[in-house]
């Protein structure tokens, strides 16, 4: 692993194009384009109590951000000092790409480059990217869109290269996803994960995962549940669903590092997601959540909770902010 000195040798050196991110609120999560001025010679140690100041220790740069105003007037860039670990070069330019749900990717916005995960990918070659940080979400032309990278230890991850032959496939995958007619035989085809809901008593108000077994000629499903078995034990429930009844697996939009009273999810619970609400919110990351259908509150760890969606006309939807997702 190279040292401080030698990184800032390597990749940060005065003139050097770099991405910045900060620790501030309202901007974490984002890498603003900039670039070094000069390094910053490091604090001499004048008693005892410095030994235990980590910051006074480390090597810092002074940068200047290119889209980033110190005035209100907007003519006098601003200037930080930065450690070396809130600095990464600037990525090399891109080929343009298609995009598809599901993927992680730096959306354009308000000056930085934000981490996010496509949600949906329009007809019109737009697309709709969730910020996990903010729970927001919002749409961008696929110029305002980049691949979500990682930088450490002098190498990205994914690494930049060839993506010719995998451009390619997903660049069909996205064509045949944002085809109207073709979609939703794409999404239900046989063999794909899904999530079914009942009627029954007892079940209402929970998704369950399952996997589609066959298409029926009245344009049912046959499906087989991964968590729920028959009634003699001896293999997986498979049972006969409608479209009313069955969605696509949520996103993968990730984890969050807490969820709020009053937010809508999904717990899991007795092999399947329920509906609910967060009515507390305890110690340990534990919560309490209240399932309306049953009218009882239950309590959870943080990793058996997810941000609720909804599916409608092809969409996921945060039905507690009625927003499109």
């Amino acid at each position: 692993m190279e040292t401080e000195t030698e990184m800032l040798n390597t990749y940060f050196s005065n003139g050097a194009e770099v991405e910045i991110s900060s620790d501030e609120d309202g901007f974490r999560g984002a890498w603003y384009e900039g670039i070094v001025v000069r390094p910053i010679q490091k604090k001499q140690r004048r008693n005892k109590d410095d030994d235990d100041d980590e910051s006074s220790n480390k090597l810092r740069v002074l940068v200047e951000y290119k889209t980033l105003m110190a005035d209100k007037k907007g003519k006098r860039p601003l200037k930080e000092a930065m450690t070396l670990v809130q600095l990464r070069p600037r990525p090399p330019p891109e080929r343009r790409r298609k995009f598809k749900v599901s993927d992680e990717v730096d959306a354009y916005y308000n000056d930085g480059w934000w981490e996010g995960v496509v949600m949906e990918v329009s007809s019109d070659g737009k697309y709709s990217v969730f910020f996990r940080g903010t729970r927001d979400q919002l749409e961008f032309e696929e110029s305002r869109i980049r691949i979500h990278r990682e930088w450490a230890n002098g190498e990205w991850t994914p690494p930049f290269g060839d993506e010719g032959e995998e451009k390619q496939k997903e660049e069909k995958l996205v064509s045949t996803e944002t085809k109207p007619n073709n979609e939703a035989a794409e999404i239900f085809s046989e063999g794909s994960l899904v999530e079914v809901s009942s009627d029954e008593e007892g079940f209402e108000g929970a998704w369950f995962v399952a996997t589609i077994v066959k298409l029926l000629d009245n344009g049912n499903y046959l499906i087989e549940y991964q968590t729920l078995r028959n009634n003699d034990d001896t293999a997986f429930l498979q049972e006969e669903t409608d479209r009313l009844h069955i969605r696509p697996r949520p996103p993968d939009i990730g984890s969050f590092e807490s969820f709020k009273v009053l937010e809508e999810v999904d717990a899991l619970h007795n092999d399947g997601w329920w509906v609910g609400v967060i009515s507390k919110v305890l110690k340990g990351q534990r919560y309490k959540v209240y399932f309306k259908v049953s009218n009882e509150e239950l309590e959870f760890k943080h990793a058996d909770i997810r941000l609720h969606l909804d599916w409608t006309n092809g969409k996921w939807v945060r039905a507690s902010q009625a927003l499109k997702l």
